[in-house]
């Protein structure tokens, strides 16, 4: 039997901060500016069944290292329809899946 635990949030920490943004905007992630009181400016994006990405700055106490990644997205003119291994700004690998269009 599966257990009903699902993920809600993953939080990517990372030295490249905008380029990681592109990254994940170019795959179709809508991730909206965030800063919660005086924490660091960073990006969110909620995906289905309200899965949260974030992506923020690193510090010396706070970074991801190795990180495999699957995101499913809609077809799009940059990908065509199946699965894609890519690689972000920081070297994390991301599989990504695009589904039919439409």
């Amino acid at each position: 039997m599966a257990h009903p635990a699902r993920r809600a949030r993953s939080c990517c920490y990372t030295e490249r901060l905008d380029d990681c943004r592109n990254f994940y905007a170019a795959l179709g992630l809508d991730l909206v500016r965030e800063q919660h009181g005086s924490g660091p400016v960073h990006y969110a994006a909620e995906l289905e069944r309200g899965f949260v990405l974030e992506i923020y700055p690193a510090t010396a106490e706070r970074s991801t290292g190795r990180l495999r990644l699957g995101l499913t997205v809609p077809a799009s003119a940059r990908l065509s329809e199946g699965e894609h291994e890519l690689t972000d700004p920081d070297g994390r690998i991301v599989v990504v899946t695009v589904g039919r269009a439409g």
